[in-house]
C-alpha cells in the first residue's frame, strides 16, 4: 500500500476555518480577555480597594462574579497538582501512606479560619503592599476547601484499580510514570471530575470567609461575591442576598456549561467496562470543539507534547526487556521509619501540652473532649441520615447520563449555597417557635457537607461498567437483591470517600453552625464547634488551640476505627477486576 503524504493543500484545507472555528475563536478570546483583566486587578496597590470599597449596588455583580470565578479556578489547578503528587505517593509507597492519609485526615479537620490565621501574614508579607498578596491569601484559604475530597477520591481509585489491568501494564512493560499517567489517572478520572465539582461548589461557602482578610487590626475585604454576601448578611439587605444568590447560580451554569460538561463527556472513554456504553453523556461545547477545522490543527502540537510527556520512562521497573522483581519490605527500615513517626508525633504532643497547660487545667480539656463528644454525636446522626437520603437517589442519577445532565447544573448550585444564607430562616423558626438549638441547630451542619456523599455516589454509579449491569439483568437480579448484590458494592468505595470528605467537612461546618445569628438574635449549640467559636471571639488563643487539637486527634481516631477498616474491607471484597 502506497505511504500517503501530507502536502501543502492538504494541510491548508486542514487549516481552513470554517464557521465552528470562529464560534469558539470568540469564546476563547473572551476567556483571555476576562484573565488578563482579572491577572490586571490583582498588581494594584492595597489602597485602591480602600478607594473602590465593596458596594451592594447589583451593578458591581459582573465584576465581583469575575473575581470570584477566577480565585475559585486558580485554587481548582492548584488542587489538581497536589492531588496527583499527594494521592499518588500515599498510593504507591507504603511507608508514606503511614504519614500521609493520617495527616490528609488531619488536615480536612482543621478550621479555614485555622489555616488562614497561620497563612495571611506570609502571603501579605511576601507581596507588601499589593493586592496579589491578599488575593494569594484568598485562593489558599479556597484551596483548603478543595483538595482534601479530590485527594480522597484520587487515592481511592489508584488504590482500586482492576488487577487484570496492572497486569496488563506488566505485560507491556511501562514504567511507574507511564502507568501512572495510561492506567491510574484514566481510571481515577470519572471519581475526580465529580470530586472537582464538589470542590468547586463547597468552594463557595468558604469565599464569604476567605474574601475579608484580616491582619492584625486591619481588614482586607477583596471585591467578590462573597464579601458582597457577608455585606449583605452584616446589613441585613434580603435584596442583595438574593442579586448574590442569582448571580452565583448564572455563574454555576456558566462553568457548567464550558467546563465541566464537556470535561463528563470527555472523561466517559475512561469508564471501566467491556461493552460499550448505552448512553454516553454529551456536551454542546464538546461537539463545538470537535466540529472545527483549524483549532483541532492547531491544538495537534500540544497533543504531540502531552503523549511524550506521558511516554517518559522516568522510575524505570524494566531492566533489558524483563520486569525487576520488588524486594521484599525491609523489616529494619519499617522499624526505624515507625520510630521516626512516634518521635516526631511525641514531641508534636510534648509542645503542644507544655503550651496549653501553661495556662490551662486539666479541667479544660476535659469540657473540649465532652463538647467534641456531643460534636461527634451529631456527625454520625447526620451522616447516617444523609446516607439513607442521598445513596439511593445518586445511584439512580447515575445510572442515567442524560438525567445527570440535566441535574448536574441543581445539584452543584445546592452545593454551592452557602449554609449561612440559611441561618436567617433557622434562627428566626427556632426563635419563633422556641425549638431546642441543640437539635435544630444541628442540621447546619450537614447542609453543604451531605452533597460530598450524593456527588460521589453518582461518580460511582456514571463510573459502574455496564456489562456487570447487563450480566446481572441476565441473572434476573433484581430489587433488594440487585441493591446488595451488584450496586452496592459497586459503588462502595466511591461512598466511603464521599462519607469521610462528608464527616470531615461537618467537623469543619460545625464551627459556624453551632453558633448562629442573624441581626441582634444569636443562638449556641452544645459542642466543640460553638467552644472554638466563642474562645475565637474571646480572643481566647490557648482554647481556640485546645478546641482545634481535640477536633483533629477525635476526626483521626474515628476515621482510623470505623473509616479506615471500610476502607480496607471495600478494597479487598469488591475490587474489580
Amino acid at each position: 500500500m502506497a505511504r500517503q503524504t501530507i502536502g501543502v493543500p492538504a494541510l491548508g484545507q486542514a487549516l481552513r476555518p470554517n464557521v465552528w472555528d470562529i464560534v469558539a475563536l470568540i469564546l476563547v478570546i473572551g476567556a483571555m480577555v476576562t484573565i488578563v483583566y482579572g491577572g490586571k486587578q490583582t498588581t494594584l496597590p492595597l489602597s485602591a480597594l480602600d478607594v473602590a470599597p465593596v458596594s451592594l449596588d447589583p451593578a458591581n455583580l459582573p465584576g465581583y462574579a469575575l473575581r470570584t470565578t477566577m480565585r475559585m479556578l486558580l485554587a481548582m489547578v492548584c488542587s489538581l497538582v497536589f492531588t496527583f503528587v499527594y494521592a499518588a505517593l500515599a498510593a504507591k509507597s507504603r511507608r508514606a501512606e503511614m504519614v500521609l492519609i493520617p495527616l490528609l485526615d488531619i488536615l480536612q479537620s482543621v478550621p479555614i479560619l485555622g489555616f488562614l490565621t497561620f497563612t495571611v501574614v506570609f502571603f501579605m508579607n511576601l507581596f507588601p503592599g499589593k493586592v496579589l498578596g491578599a488575593e494569594l491569601a484568598c485562593v489558599f484559604a479556597i484551596f483548603t476547601s478543595q483538595a482534601w475530597n479530590m485527594t480522597f477520591s484520587m487515592y481511592q481509585s489508584i488504590r482500586n484499580v482492576p488487577k487484570d489491568l496492572e497486569e496488563a501494564t506488566q505485560s507491556f512493560h511501562l514504567s511507574g510514570w507511564q502507568r501512572f499517567w495510561r492506567l491510574d489517572v484514566p481510571f481515577a478520572m470519572p471519581g475526580l471530575i465529580w470530586n472537582a465539582m464538589m470542590s468547586m461548589s463547597g468552594g463557595w461557602f468558604f469565599v464569604v470567609a476567605s474574601e475579608a482578610i484580616t491582619v492584625g487590626n486591619t481588614t482586607v475585604t477583596l471585591p467578590g461575591i462573597g464579601s458582597y454576601v457577608a455585606l449583605g448578611i452584616e446589613k441585613q439587605d434580603l435584596d442583595a442576598i438574593g442579586y448574590a444568590i442569582l448571580t452565583m447560580l448564572l455563574v454555576i451554569i456558566a462553568y457548567d456549561q464550558l467546563l465541566f460538561r464537556p470535561i463528563v463527556a470527555w472523561a466517559d472513554k475512561f469508564r471501566f467496562e467491556q461493552t460499550a456504553s448505552g448512553n454516553a453523556p454529551t456536551s454542546w461545547m464538546l461537539d463545538l470543539f470537535r466540529r472545527t477545522r483549524a483549532l483541532r490543527a492547531l491544538s495537534r502540537p500540544f497533543s504531540a507534547v502531552n503523549r511524550a510527556f506521558s511516554n517518559l520512562r522516568i522510575m524505570r521497573l524494566v531492566q533489558l526487556g524483563r520486569p525487576v522483581k520488588p524486594r521484599p519490605p525491609s523489616r529494619a527500615i519499617d522499624a526505624l521509619w515507625l520510630l521516626i513517626i512516634a518521635l516526631g508525633t511525641g514531641y508534636a504532643a510534648w509542645r503542644a501540652c507544655d503550651y496549653l497547660f501553661a495556662t490551662l487545667a486539666l479541667s479544660d480539656v476535659l469540657i473540649a473532649v465532652e463538647d467534641g463528644l456531643i460534636t461527634l454525636a451529631r456527625v454520625v446522626v447526620l451522616i447516617a441520615l444523609a446516607t439513607l437520603v442521598w445513596v439511593p437517589i445518586g445511584v439512580w442519577i447515575g445510572l442515567r447520563p442524560k438525567l445527570a445532565e440535566r441535574i448536574q447544573p441543581l445539584a452543584q448550585f445546592l452545593a454551592a449555597f452557602p449554609a449561612n444564607l440559611a441561618f436567617p430562616v433557622f434562627v428566626s423558626l427556632i426563635v419563633h417557635y422556641g425549638l431546642n438549638a441543640n437539635i435544630w441547630l444541628s442540621p447546619l451542619m450537614i447542609l453543604g457537607t451531605q452533597w460530598y456523599i450524593l456527588f460521589n455516589v453518582i461518580a460511582g454509579a456514571s463510573a459502574f461498567p455496564s456489562d456487570l449491569r447487563e450480566a446481572a439483568g441476565s441473572f434476573h437480579l433484581k430489587g433488594w437483591r440487585w441493591w446488595v448484590k451488584v450496586i452496592l458494592p459497586g459503588i462502595f468505595p466511591y461512598y466511603i470517600t464521599g462519607a469521610i470528605t462528608a464527616s470531615g467537612g461537618s467537623w469543619n461546618a460545625s464551627i459556624v453552625a453551632e453558633v448562629a445569628s442573624w441581626g441582634d438574635t444569636h443562638l449556641s449549640a452544645a459542642g466543640l464547634g460553638a467552644y472554638i467559636a466563642k474562645a475565637t471571639e474571646a480572643g481566647d488563643f490557648p482554647r481556640v488551640v485546645l478546641g482545634i487539637a481535640v477536633m483533629c486527634i477525635l476526626v483521626t481516631l474515628f476515621n482510623r476505627l470505623v473509616w479506615r477498616p471500610l476502607y480496607a474491607f471495600g478494597e479487598r471484597r469488591f475490587r474489580l477486576g
